[in-house]
């Protein structure tokens, strides 16, 4: 049996009594009173919340992220440390409202930049309503024992998901079941194969089951907390993880910095960053040749998203140390 007092954590009651107060002394976020979230969706039985997906690197986090969206918000490679930024992502029907979050794996952190990743782990382990904790068919539970203790001592309602199934047998699956139930006796345990799509249904019928009544923390007509151009950074990011190895992918950053939008087309300038001269000579290739593969690539993904065509200027300029000097990741959005 679940064990969960809504009341326990104080940053959600500081959180919702300042979204309603906000709200009750005029401030509706820029919609007409008819249109006011507080005026149209607090009703009895709306039950609204945030659901933290945390877990060790490369285990299908973002995977189910977008399988529970619905769209392709969080980047997905094999490389392990894909995702760097915490991803809202928001589920809606007209009784309830999920607020999906996806983070980075968990690790040691070697730099200032990770220690970054680790602080959006810890914030989601702390403001979660439901707390997703994913784990696969291959990991055990002494893997980063130190998070996995932090996510036992919580009383927000824990759902442990067993990822990608489709890579193990029944025998194992149970006797892994078990072992994960040792750890965390209270969690509700869901196997499933995020890349397949299966079993997504039964997570969700659980998250509604156990989201608190609230009132909508978005407009149910959003779907994430990210701008246009994040998206756009994260996909270039994608590419460069996709078309190269070793130390390159994680020494590099992107930033947009133009993105202008017509009715005919959209024009973005990005700049990616590297941390020293030959890394930038790695990352554009013989006569440019590899620049020119992520950003054709990168294009026409941004074209998907966006459903426009666009012309994107792609370069490439050295930022020393940039992990670890803070005026760096507060410009890239980490502090």
């Amino acid at each position: 049996m679940l064990v969960y007092s809504k009341y326990i954590n104080l940053s959600h009651i500081n959180k919702r009594l300042i979204h309603l107060l906000l709200i009750f002394y005029g401030f509706h976020f820029a919609v007409p009173l008819s249109r006011c979230i507080f005026a149209k969706n607090l009703i009895m039985g709306h039950k609204a919340g945030f659901v933290n997906i945390i877990g060790n690197p490369n285990v299908g986090k973002s995977t189910l992220m977008n399988a529970f969206v619905g769209e392709k918000l969080s980047i997905i490679t094999s490389k392990a440390q894909t995702t760097r930024h915490r991803i809202l992502g928001i589920v809606n029907s007209d009784d309830f409202q999920i607020v999906y979050s996806d983070t980075p794996g968990i690790l040691k952190p070697n730099y200032k930049l990770q220690s970054s990743m680790m602080r959006f782990v810890d914030m989601a382990i702390t403001d979660a309503d439901i707390i997703l904790y994913v784990t696969d068919v291959v990991e055990t539970p002494d893997k980063n024992q130190e998070y996995l203790a932090k996510v036992q001592r919580t009383n927000t309602p824990v759902v442990l998901i067993i990822n990608k199934i489709d890579l193990s047998d029944q025998g194992k699956l149970e006797t892994l079941a078990a072992m994960w139930k040792e750890q965390l006796p209270n969690a509700v345990i869901i196997p499933t194969s995020a890349i397949n799509k299966f079993n997504i249904d039964p997570i969700l019928k659980q998250i509604v089951e156990l989201l608190p009544e609230a009132p909508p923390y978005f407009p149910k007509d959003q779907l994430t907390d990210k701008t246009e151009r994040f998206f756009v950074q994260e996909i270039i990011r994608e590419k460069i993880f996709l078309h190269y190895k070793k130390e390159i992918p994680y020494s590099c950053e992107v930033a947009v910095e133009e993105f202008k939008e017509s009715k005919d087309i959209i024009h973005i300038r990005a700049i990616i960053y590297v941390i020293r001269d030959s890394q930038k000579g790695i990352l554009i290739g013989h006569k440019g040749s590899a620049l020119k593969r992520v950003g054709t690539e990168a294009r026409k993904d941004i074209e998907a998203f966006f459903e426009n065509k666009v012309f994107l200027d792609l370069r490439v300029k050295v930022q020393k140390d940039w992990r670890d000097k803070d005026q760096n990741l507060k410009y890239f959005g980490y502090e």
